[in-house]
């Protein structure tokens, strides 16, 4: 299921909710509807920023790279299927990093699921 995050400063960013929840963990929000009010944006991206830094500083597991390799088979040589391409949180978090930073700095709320 999709989450759209909207915006009075920035345009909408939607994510699938698998990958949002640990966003909305983070920022105490629940998936199904919300507002991070602008109020609130401030500490929201200092809390991201942080949470980003981290995840940085743990490559992916090994239990990640065989689930990967279960699903893809042994053949990595398959011409029917691309290469598999680990996207990380950094890279899924930035564009709603992106969008608290200019809701903090354009003084607007964050809406979603309304």
């Amino acid at each position: 299921m999709l989450i759209t995050f909207k915006s009075k400063a920035y345009p909408d960013v939607m994510m699938y909710q698998d990958h949002a929840k640990r966003i909305l963990d983070l920022l105490n929000k629940e998936p199904e509807i919300g507002v991070i009010t602008s109020a609130e944006a401030e500490k929201a991206v200092t809390l991201l920023e942080h949470e980003i830094e981290e995840s940085r500083k743990h490559p992916p597991t090994e239990l990640v790279e065989q689930d990967i390799k279960a699903h893809r088979g042994e053949d990595d040589d398959d011409p029917d299927h691309e290469q598999v391409q680990m996207v990380s949180f950094s890279t899924r978090a930035y564009p709603m990093l992106e969008m608290l930073r200019a809701a903090r700095d354009n003084k607007c709320d964050i809406l979603w699921g309304v």
